[in-house]
This record gives structure tokens, C-alpha cells and sequence, in this order.
């Protein structure tokens, strides 16, 4: 697949928005999973005409793409490609945090990408804060990731960020996210997770 896009791609360098946008949903519509997956690479590789079509077809998309595969595909792909380049996005991308599908909950994290790798963590902390306590386990699974992203461009301030707010948080999101750390914080950042809530 990887290979029939790149062949496609120089076959056909002069492609302009309307055109890439129109052959990517069609592929997004078809019946498997391939098609779909061709249909981001697409976007993602025609970055130079994106509009404002664009990311509407994009947001339209996430609500179709179930599965980790999908989801993490378009939201680690163009989708954080597109925000970190229009950051205007950046409040439409919180809003998705509070969608009733965990599938887009979990695309707001890895949309995430480009201004982690950045070390530009101010947005990162401020959206991954309001999914800390989510139940779905794909969700916590994926701010787990992000946070673990976020450990290696700052380790101080992501272990600050999660002693803050131990109290509660899923297994699995501590799990992910301190692979990086040394067994005494993890230790300790389970404990406390664990600990009763202080009365206030």
C-alpha cells in the first residue's frame, strides 16, 4: 500500500486541494479498511493544498474511523499535521474531548503530535487534563502515550503534572505513561493514585 501511494504521489505532483480532497473521501468511503487508510495517506502527502475543505473533511471523517488504527492513523497523521500548522483549530480539537465518542476522545490525543515532538507542551498538558480521568480504556491508553511522549521532552514538569493529579488516575494510563520513569516514581505515583481522597 505504502508503496502504490509513493508511486502515485510522483506520478502526480501538480494535484491542487479540490482534486486531492475529492480522491481522498472517495477512498475514505470505500468498503475496507485499505481504502481508508489510502484515503489519509493521500491527505497526509498532498500537505501543500490543504484548505479549510480540509480539515472539515478530516473532522468528518474521525466519526467513521473506528478502531485504534484508523483513529490514531488520522489523528497522528494529517490531522496534527493541520493543527499544529492552524492552530486555530486548536479550541474545536478541546471540544473533541468532550464528545460521546471515546473514538474521537482518543483522536484529540494524538492530534497532539506535532507539538509534543516540538517540546511545545502548553497545549499538550491543557487538553490531556481534561481526558486524565476518562473511562474508556482506549482513551486512558492513549493520554498515557501522550504523557510518556511529553516524559522525554520534559521530565520535571510531566512528573509534576502527574503527582499533581495522582489521585484516581487508570492503571494503564500510569502504566504508559512512566515507562520512561524510575520504579520509585512509579511506586509512588500508584500509591497515591490509589490513596483516599482528602477531606477538604
Amino acid at each position: 500500500m505504502k508503496g502504490i501511494i509513493s508511486a502515485f504521489v510522483r506520478a502526480h505532483r501538480g494535484l491542487d486541494a479540490k482534486t486531492v480532497n475529492a480522491l481522498a473521501d472517495s477512498l475514505w468511503r470505500g468498503r475496507v479498511t485499505e481504502e481508508k487508510w489510502a484515503g489519509i495517506s493521500i491527505l497526509a502527502r498532498y500537505s501543500t493544498t490543504w484548505d479549510d475543505a480540509s480539515w472539515r473533511m478530516a473532522d468528518r471523517w474521525i466519526d467513521d474511523a473506528v478502531g485504534w488504527g484508523l483513529c490514531d492513523a488520522l489523528g497522528y497523521g494529517p490531522i496534527a499535521d493541520m493543527l499544529y500548522a492552524h492552530p486555530a483549530h486548536y479550541p474545536e480539537v478541546l471540544r473533541w474531548t468532550r464528545s460521546k465518542n471515546f473514538w474521537r476522545r482518543r483522536v484529540s490525543t494524538y492530534a497532539l503530535r506535532a507539538f509534543v515532538r516540538a517540546g511545545d507542551l502548553d497545549k499538550p498538558f491543557a487538553l490531556l487534563e481534561r481526558l486524565l480521568y476518562d473511562p474508556e480504556f482506549w482513551v486512558q491508553r492513549a493520554v498515557g502515550t501522550w504523557l510518556r511522549e511529553c516524559w522525554k521532552k520534559d521530565e520535571r514538569r510531566t512528573g509534576a503534572f502527574l503527582l499533581e493529579r495522582a489521585h484516581g488516575l487508570p492503571p494503564v494510563t500510569i502504566t504508559v505513561a512512566t515507562e520512561r520513569a524510575s520504579k520509585s516514581f512509579r511506586e509512588e505515583l500508584r500509591r497515591a493514585a490509589r490513596a483516599p481522597r482528602p477531606p477538604r
